[in-house]
């Protein structure tokens, strides 16, 4: 028979606030209580201690159960200029447990996977089952026509798993400049996001993503809005494309960055949903987030590269506690080159660890109910929010990146970041402090990619070109890797 255990707290009096900052106060000697109030980027205060009264009322939607043989989707990315090598990659990722692939187009080869045509792309896909294994594309203003390339590719199968990610405002947000009027761009997309809709029913059409400003500097309220007014935008041209409100929502996905902060990335992915519950709720949909969660390429250091994988394995780690649908961690080689073998199977394997050893999916949302978190989930929520309102004040995400609306919020916290970095109150493991003197030499690809350019069909549409401050992508330890030999 056994004993029921002793109630011993029951014989101690609750400790008060109070009772805390009289040993708070002994304890720094007279220092001000702020110095022990850390900040996000955006300002918003990270307090020392949080108590159950500091904790706001739940106000992201619940999650859903998660299935414990696969959590979320192992997304990788394909984006070696020669299709036969990325096809390769392709099945070996699938081989090596990813569940899906988001394919990098550039015609080019500077950026992503030499692809022209639909026979291009169907060479990258060669032996990938696609009713399967979930495919996205990535391909800026080619979008529209890379969505037909991986229709044909589907060959008409309703239960193909296909992810458009049709994204022109990110493509502009990036690229400073379209070829022709971005309302063109969006109306191109939308129509050919429509008339894809009813043959391949699980498909998802847009992708309204915020990375393009994290990985410009910006701090996650701006992230968090510029993907909510993207949303907006897409979903109003869906609408006029002849989708529901609701099937237009549900046909939208999220795209946001996670980094090392794992705590701040768990509450920007929940204030994600909340702020999508928000509009969409108030649009008369009832569709829930899906949220794709990419490693951030900021956070990415060239020297001492290996530390990256402690960097990813945080990111991946906060994409899954915080209840990304599909996750796609990069390589621990991305600043120097186009990843090995050995690197893609570290990446694939950091988040099989987390989701097979670790157990990340047991729970649907591991962060529900801790106090820290749910007051910084509210909190990135209204800031985000904030900056969702003040981006539609500007007319939409389109007219306030081409006010420079975006451009200027995104410098302002990308100049406070490196500038707490160079003065030490940011360290970079590896470049700021502690760099390795011993360095070793990591394997890279380096194909010549201007080897495998290929003609492709032109994005350009009739009219004006539209212009906006680009986005350029950063990398955080970039101006400080070289002082640091």
């Amino acid at each position: 028979m056994s004993e029921r255990p002793t109630p011993l707290a029951g014989d101690f009096a609750a400790p008060t606030r109070a009772d805390w900052m009289k040993l708070v106060d002994k304890t720094i000697k007279g220092a001000p209580f702020e110095t022990l109030v850390g900040h996000t980027d955006d300002g918003l205060p990270i307090q020392p201690l949080y108590r159950a009264d500091d904790a706001a009322a739940p106000a992201r939607p619940a999650l859903a159960a998660r299935d414990e043989a696969r959590a979320w989707d192992l997304r990788t990315l394909i984006a070696h200029p020669d299709p036969a090598r990325a096809n390769a990659e392709a099945l070996e990722d699938l081989e090596g447990g990813a569940s899906s692939l988001v394919v990098r187009i550039d015609p080019t080869g500077e950026t992503g996977v030499a692809v022209g045509s639909a026979e291009g792309l169907a060479r990258v896909l060669d032996g990938v089952v696609l009713e399967l294994a979930s495919v996205a594309i990535d391909a800026g203003f080619l979008g529209p026509k890379a969505a037909d390339w991986l229709a044909a590719a589907a060959k008409s199968s309703p239960s193909a798993r296909l992810d458009f990610h049709l994204d022109p405002l990110g493509a502009l947000a990036q690229a400073g400049a379209s070829p022709g009027p971005i309302e063109a761009h969006l109306i191109s997309a939308a129509n050919t996001a429509a008339r894809l809709a009813e043959p391949y029913p699980r498909a998802s059409l847009f992708l309204a993503s915020g990375r393009v400003a994290h990985e410009a500097g910006a701090g996650e309220a701006l992230e968090l809005g510029f993907a909510a007014a993207s949303a907006v935008a897409y979903a109003k041209a869906l609408v006029r494309a002849g989708l529901s409100m609701d099937e237009a929502f549900a046909r939208i996905g999220l795209g946001l960055a996670v980094d090392g902060d794992y705590f701040v990335s768990i509450a920007k992915l929940r204030a994600a949903r909340a702020i999508w519950s928000r509009i969409a709720g108030a649009c008369g949909a009832s569709a829930p987030a899906r949220i794709e969660a990419r490693a951030s390429h900021r956070m990415i250091a060239r020297r001492d590269p290996w530390t990256n994988m402690l960097r990813l394995t945080a990111a991946g780690f906060a994409a899954a506690a915080g209840g990304a649908d599909a996750i796609v961690l990069g390589c621990f080689t991305d600043a120097l080159g186009l990843p090995t073998g050995f690197a893609r199977r570290q990446s694939r394997n950091t988040q099989l660890v987390l989701m097979e050893e670790a157990s990340l999916g047991r729970v649907c949302d591991p962060a529900g109910g801790a106090w820290y978190l749910e007051s910084l989930t509210d909190e990135l929520a209204r800031a985000g929010w904030a900056a969702f309102q003040a981006i539609e004040a500007e007319g939409g995400a389109a007219a306030a990146l081409a006010s420079g609306h975006v451009a200027r919020e995104a410098g302002q916290v990308r100049a406070r970041r490196q500038a707490a970095i160079a003065e030490g109150r940011i360290k970079l493991v590896g470049v700021t402090v502690y760099p390795n003197a011993n360095e070793a030499e990591v394997q890279v690809e380096t194909p010549d990619r201007r080897a495998f350019a290929v003609e492709a069909p032109s994005p350009r549409l009739p009219g004006p070109d539209a212009s906006a401050p680009p986005l350029t992508p950063i990398r955080l330890a970039e101006p400080f890797e070289e002082a640091s030999r």
